[in-house]
């Protein structure tokens, strides 16, 4: 049986890893193994960071709003407490958007969730 070499399969799958790994630094878009490892290294990063986003911004969320709570003298803790009390189902992401656009707007859900 003769020996089966890569050939044109071959080729377009270096090539793959070349293109992807255009604009990288030294033999990381120069050589095929290299470029291969940088590949699955950059695959590997984007899939466990897009989780990661999602904690990251969360914990932003989170210090806006105890920023802005604090200027309404109220912790974070307690205000989430005072507006489940209340009733009140706005989430994170949307708190900290009203606490750095409309610091009237939060101030005045603060007090809804007081007085509940």
């Amino acid at each position: 049986m003769p020996r089966s070499k890569g050939g044109v399969v071959l080729r377009r799958r270096h090539n793959k890893a070349l293109k992807f790994t255009k604009g990288q630094r030294m033999s990381r878009h120069l050589l095929w193994h290299r470029a291969n490892e940088a590949m699955l290294k950059s695959l590997f990063y984007a899939t466990r960071d897009r989780r990661q986003r999602k904690r990251d911004l969360r914990g932003l969320w989170i210090t806006r709003i105890n920023a802005a709570a604090r200027q309404n003298s109220i912790t974070y803790s307690r205000l989430m407490h005072a507006l489940k009390q209340a009733d009140i189902r706005l989430d994170r992401k949307i708190l900290a958007d009203l606490a750095v656009r409309d610091a009237q707007a939060f101030a005045r859900i603060v007090e809804a969730a007081r007085s509940a």
